[in-house]
């Protein structure tokens, strides 16, 4: 068979789905599978030297011929929402001019970042179906419910002029969908509610590389020499972003609440918008350890430091959203305590695997309840929270779903 898969970014573009995105080719390079990629040049997370080198390369042949990339030229990405916002139309028209020009394509597979290129695959389908007398089907991968993302962001209210544009999109690209992947079960009910088929509805998790995300033992995690940490503490880890979506504030709050426990420690690893801000107020915290965020590969290393880790929400905001790195923290067979809004897919998953507690987003002492009881379990924790992952959201479970769904459509 024969894919098209428009996608936004590349290699080597750096995004926090480039690993996804590897597992992904090479799982439909395995399959067999023909798959042309429509995209941008590249530009986020590389510098200009690397940018200059693809300008000229417009075409490349990946994993065995199975795998074609071709790019078309494109301006910069910026900060500015405005320029980011035209940056997007002007990615949408190139890559439907450039789609409709492909020979012989079974299936159009795309993602909803940006939340355009939904709409994009299905005019692309509509005009391939006309050119060559059949149709092709549409299989959409929904990873960010928009517009309700934006409303949860603040960045628009419910019922105003952006929402109701971005409704109008996010119903033209259920409606022309042969299949929509969602990633878990409460994006599954947000998207029924609003008319759309249950059986057109797939849900796959995100998945991680189990083989890759392990424990670590205390003894041979290199962090806490490197960082001069004290290995006999309690500790408490979150690692992640401080934005307005996070809600991570709630993390030193705790901290603060907590700084009379001698035997409790908090190690953060952040970035972000708000992480400047956060490493000043934490600058002072004797029972606070906080580090820029550490390169993938130490994944295992961060969530296995910790006798708990910690995933955060702001209110609301968990309903429309399940955090991959729950995947990671339960690989490493670690205990999540989540400041999370406790009707989300986050908090059933933790209910369902013993992995840990839920609480209420935003409640500092709440959350600062929930690690003394922790603690005060006084043993390490004994669950099997990797064997959960393995089955429920390993590389190869979900990729073989995929797969199946390219090969039935």
């Amino acid at each position: 068979m024969r894919m098209l898969r428009l996608c936004a970014y590349f290699a080597p573009e750096k995004t926090a789905s480039s690993h996804f995105y590897d597992d992904a080719y090479k799982a439909y390079a395995e399959a067999r599978i023909d798959c042309v990629c429509i995209t941008p040049e590249p530009c986020r997370g590389i510098s200009d030297e690397v940018r200059r080198e693809y300008k000229n390369k417009r075409t490349e042949t990946l994993y065995d011929g199975y795998i074609t990339v071709k790019r078309f030229p494109m301006i910069k990405e910026g900060r500015n929402p405005v320029q980011r916002a035209f940056r997007y139309l002007l990615c949408s028209i190139k890559t439907y001019r450039q789609a409709i020009k492909e020979k012989d394509i079974d299936v159009i597979f795309v993602g909803s970042t940006p939340p355009t290129m939904g709409a994009v695959a299905a005019k692309v389908a509509k005009r391939l179906s006309k050119k060559y007398g059949r149709k092709v089907p549409v299989i959409y991968n929904l990873q960010d419910i928009f517009p309700d993302s934006l409303v949860t962001a603040g960045l628009a209210k419910k019922d105003g002029l952006l929402w109701k544009i971005g409704r109008k999109l996010e119903n033209y690209t259920y409606r022309n969908a042969e299949k929509i992947i969602v990633i878990s079960e409460g994006f599954k009910r947000n998207i029924v509610e609003k008319g759309v088929e249950e059986s057109k509805i797939e849900v796959i998790s995100n998945w991680i590389n189990t083989e890759e995300t392990v424990p670590v033992s205390r003894q041979n995690n290199t962090i806490f020499d490197e960082f001069s940490l004290e290995r006999e503490k309690f500790w408490v880890v979150y690692a992640g972003n401080f934005g307005e979506v996070q809600g991570a504030d709630v993390v030193l709050d705790a901290a603060e609440l907590l700084s009379d426990n001698a035997d409790i420690r908090f190690a953060i690893f952040g970035g972000g918008s708000k992480f400047a801000d956060a490493r000043e107020r934490a600058k002072d915290m004797k029972n606070v350890f906080i580090h820029d965020l550490l390169p993938l590969d130490r994944v295992s290393e961060v969530y296995s430091m910790g006798d708990v880790s910690l995933i955060t929400c702001k209110k609301g905001a968990g309903k429309s959203a399940m955090p991959s790195k729950t995947w990671s923290i339960m690989a490493c067979n670690t205990p999540i305590i989540a400041s999370f809004d406790t009707d989300s897919d986050l908090a059933d998953v933790i209910n369902d695997a013993g992995a840990g507690a839920c609480v209420e987003p935003s409640d500092p002492k709440a959350l600062a309840y929930a690690i003394i009881a922790e603690k005060n379990k006084n043993k390490p924790y004994s669950g099997d929270l990797r064997n959960y992952v393995k089955n429920v959201a390993s590389k190869d479970v979900c990729l073989s779903k995929y797969i199946k769904i390219f090969k039935s459509i």
